[in-house]
């Protein structure tokens, strides 16, 4: 079994709790808008692997010029080979939100589940193969109830999903 961190849209900041549960999986994917290299540097996965994929923020104009030659080796969609099938990684602001999940699952049909980010929602579309995943913000911008991800177990002949959303950060006395 190869357990994976989901997450997406840190835009600059990873929460320390997001943090700290990917040191419990064997590799963390990235569903883009990173906002910077350090959220990057800062995702350590036991295995030391971190896949991610450009967000439609991650431009080398809003990156600090010393840390945009990461971007370079981003591409816009990856394809993980896991054990039991392929996960799909992609930030989805390619595909309007109307029907993005009926145009997901017709642009990735080999996948046994696909990721996107770009909405900050959190959601696990389990109704209709491949499964359709967006692990919502883990950072502080927009996280719609608190930062979350999802963690995948998965095995050859068995994915299991576990969601993870966390206490709005505080800030200002506001809530994100």
């Amino acid at each position: 079994m190869l357990r994976v961190a989901i997450l997406s849209d840190t835009h600059g900041f990873l929460d320390a709790r997001v943090e700290a549960l990917v040191a419990t999986c064997d590799l963390a994917v990235h569903g883009g808008d990173i906002g910077n290299a350090e959220v990057l540097q800062r995702l350590r996965p036991r295995q030391g692997r971190v896949i991610a994929v450009i967000g439609n923020n991650d431009l080398p104009r809003k990156w600090l010029p010393e840390q945009a030659q990461v971007l370079d080796g981003l591409r816009e969609h990856e394809d993980l080979m896991l054990p039991g099938g392929t996960l799909a990684v992609i930030h989805g602001h390619q595909l309007a939100a109307r029907n993005r999940h009926e145009r997901l699952r017709r642009r990735f049909p080999q996948a046994r589940a696909i990721v996107y980010g770009h909405s900050h929602r959190l959601i696990a579309d389990r109704d209709a193969q491949p499964w359709v995943l967006n692990p919502g913000a883990a950072g502080r911008a927009r996280t719609f109830g608190g930062p979350s991800c999802i963690v995948l177990d998965a095995a050859e002949h068995r994915w299991a999903l576990r969601i993870e959303r966390f206490e709005p950060l505080k800030c200002h006395g506001r809530s994100s």
